[in-house]
């Protein structure tokens, strides 16, 4: 079976997730292509997953001039993908919207990943323009969320079903809680949250430094980091050398699973998130979770975590200090994280359900 695999630009969830399908389905026999920016391929290697990679230049946001030479060559690119039981499948809403205009000649799958951003002005328009492109031409369209699902049945979709978006597995810690704690200068009797999140609007953190202003004063002991890049980096941190909040950001880190054996709990202030992979890795981690609850979130982590509304900083700094105050509660979230996480689904998973999903799309290919 052929098998081309549509991204835009991507540093996180949507390009590990289109890596382990690629090799989770080159290891199934089939022939993987993946068509993305250059830069996916130098983050993610999925020609080191047993994949074969195409480049094409498939930005977060719309620009009309360079969304039209993605379609154009994207169109060349597709000539023949339907040859022997080929089939597309995009991942993200504008990789799927292109992948669309680009009119492949075999059948065309769609997983959405994300909600669009909030936007004013004219980009108001164009989100649920791209939607609706989706919903109209894509065969199957896959969501990482309830609401997306919904979402997407509103826009006229035929047929969507619910994705299987796992974390990919994170390797033990290299590093003790000590050693950690070390290199971040926090006392091993000191509190200390974590959140991993690309530091962009989606995240929310204006709300976890907001927090933090009130944990400065109600425990001024508390420490916080976090670990990624993004554009808020400079906003972010003047903001905290300004206000002298406990908060440090990371950048960047390979470390992940090191910072989550570090922490006593972890926190994500989403404005929205799908089954959030990084939830995931905390909630195996044994950890008292602590989110906003939107998206994928609600059903991810079931009563394994504290939710909280989106934008609520005085809820989610109430949330954390139950939780740091309550060794009962505590005790009882790292029981039902390591119980929920028994069952979260897999990338093999993941791998038979698409698989499943494409012998519908075309029963001859498999």
């Amino acid at each position: 079976m052929r098998i081309t695999l549509v991204l835009a630009t991507s540093t996180g969830g949507v390009g590990n997730h289109v890596k382990s399908l690629t090799a989770g389905l080159s290891a199934r026999g089939a022939e993987v292509t993946v068509i993305g920016p250059p830069s996916t391929e130098e983050i993610f290697g999925f020609t080191a997953a047993g994949g074969r990679f195409l480049p094409v230049q498939v930005s977060g946001r719309p620009r009309p001039g360079a969304d039209l030479a993605a379609v154009a060559r994207m169109r060349r690119l597709l000539e023949g993908a339907g040859e022997g039981g080929g089939i597309v499948h995009a991942h993200g809403l504008r990789a799927g919207a292109l992948a669309a205009l680009a009119r492949p000649s075999c059948p065309l799958a769609v997983t959405l990943h994300n909600a669009p951003p909030l936007v004013s002005g004219p980009l108001s328009a164009v989100y649920p323009m791209l939607e609706r492109i989706v919903a109209r031409r894509a065969d199957l369209v896959l969501a990482n969320a309830s609401d997306l699902v919904a979402r997407m049945r509103a826009r006229g979709a035929r047929t969507v079903e619910l994705a299987l978006v796992p974390a990919p597995a994170m390797g033990p810690a290299e590093r003790d809680r000590a050693e950690v704690r070390a290199e971040l200068k926090v006392p091993d009797d000191v509190p200390l949250l974590v959140m991993v999140a690309r530091l962009s609007h989606q995240k929310g953190l204006p709300v976890l430094l907001d927090a933090s202003r009130v944990w400065a004063v109600q425990r001024p002991e508390l420490r916080v980091v976090v670990a990624g890049d993004g554009p808020l980096e400079g906003e972010l941190n003047a903001r905290i050398r300004a206000e002298g909040l406990p908060v440090s950001l990371l950048g960047r880190r390979t470390d992940v699973p090191d910072l989550l054996g570090a922490a006593d709990a972890f926190v994500l202030t989403s404005v929205w998130e799908g089954p959030a992979l990084v939830v995931q890795e905390a909630l195996r981690a044994g950890l008292p979770v602590v989110a906003t609850r939107v998206g994928g979130i609600p059903d991810l982590v079931s009563d394994a975590a504290v939710l909280v509304p989106s934008g609520d900083a005085a809820a989610l700094a109430e949330a954390v200090e139950r939780v740091l105050a309550e060794p009962e509660l505590a005790a009882r979230l790292r029981e039902r994280a390591r119980i929920v996480s028994a069952a979260l689904p897999t990338e093999a998973d993941a791998v038979e359900q698409v698989l499943s999903l494409y012998r519908r799309l075309v029963p001859q290919a498999v």
